[in-house]
């Protein structure tokens, strides 16, 4: 399987799979970065590739000290399941 790229023309972390994509997009300004919609195509759905792409856009914000703004429903999922991200998420 490929890995999550930063796709910063695009504003989305995106895993190609066979050709189809499964992404984060997101919005970036100063220390602060909106994780506001989540894609994956209906035939890849149930496989964990929402959570490969979110994961790497929070280690992205993780690494650059960012506060993440949880604007997508999936993200808010995302983070019941992965608490150890609760410190950077914009209350």
């Amino acid at each position: 399987m490929n890995e999550v790229i930063n796709d910063l023309q695009g504003s989305r972390f995106v895993l190609d799979v066979n050709g189809s994509e499964v992404y984060v997009l997101y919005a970036e300004d100063k220390d602060v970065i909106d994780l506001y919609s989540t894609y994956t195509p209906p035939k890849l759905r149930g496989q964990g590739l929402a959570e490969k792409v979110v994961l790497a856009a929070f280690e992205y914000a993780k690494e650059r000290n960012l506060k993440v703004i949880p604007g997508c429903w999936y993200v808010r999922k995302f983070l019941e399941k992965h608490s150890e991200y609760q410190s950077l998420v914009i209350k």
